[in-house]
């Protein structure tokens, strides 16, 4: 069966509510279910991304809970659960966050990470367009499209430049991205947050911009040693 075929048959239970993003063969889809009014996500890749499997039913509060993965013939089709509320990017179009605001995201998106980390996840995709706040204020990361598993052996990865100005060096095919690629990309977006600039362009003032330079650095050697740790300077 190919993707198509299997959102087709979908079509008796679930009709599309909306397009979130069709290009390169890669498109996601909300899905509203006909009978019950119940909302899922689809996800249509033509290359399947390991990250879907490992995280298949797992809860956390910080990430929507993966309900199904399927292997077809032309790639994988990933169900999801859908996340009602205003991402990030959404709030910086006509507003920035205080620094008590943006720790808030950024404590629930480093949680996110570490148990992704804990299960040699890199999310490689770490951006405003990829946080939704929830109505009740909780954060969620979205997105595992860009992600790969690390493997201590290798010493690059295959290139994938993620968000450009979120991306640390790494992601260009200079060495492997690894848990400090993220760390880096959680600082740039602290650091966006609180100033809407890149810290190249205009750095948060005070602990918030010394936490940034240390998220940022070009050697990962010198960042944050972990997300706990991240954590911990906030």
């Amino acid at each position: 069966m190919t993707r198509e075929e299997f959102i087709e048959n979908l079509r008796e239970d679930y009709k599309i509510a909306k397009v979130l993003s069709d290009k390169n063969g890669y498109r996601v889809l909300r899905l509203k279910h006909r009978a019950l009014g119940r909302d899922i996500i689809l996800r249509s890749y033509p290359i399947p991304v390991s990250a879907y499997e490992k995280l298949k039913n797992i809860s956390h509060p910080n990430m929507p809970e993966i309900l199904d993965v399927l292997t077809l013939d032309d790639g994988q089709i990933i169900l999801e659960e859908f996340i009602d509320g205003i991402t990030v990017a959404e709030v910086l179009y006509s507003d920035s966050y205080t620094y008590k605001g943006a720790k808030r995201v950024i404590e629930g998106v480093a949680f996110a990470l570490d148990t992704l980390h804990s299960m040699d996840i890199v999310h490689r995709d770490i951006k405003p367009e990829n946080i939704i706040i929830k109505s009740d204020g909780d954060v969620v990361l979205l997105d595992l499209n860009a992600s790969r598993e690390y493997n201590k052996k290798k010493r690059t990865d295959t290139v994938v430049l993620g968000t450009v100005g979120y991306a640390p060096p790494e992601q260009f095919g200079i060495s492997q991205s690894d848990p400090k690629s993220d760390i880096y990309a959680l600082g740039v977006l602290l650091n966006v947050m609180l100033t809407g600039a890149h810290p190249s362009e205009k750095l948060a003032r005070g602990k918030a911009g010394r936490i940034v330079l240390r998220c940022t650095q070009i050697s990962p050697e010198k960042r944050f040693s972990s997300i706990k740790k991240l954590i911990e300077a906030l």
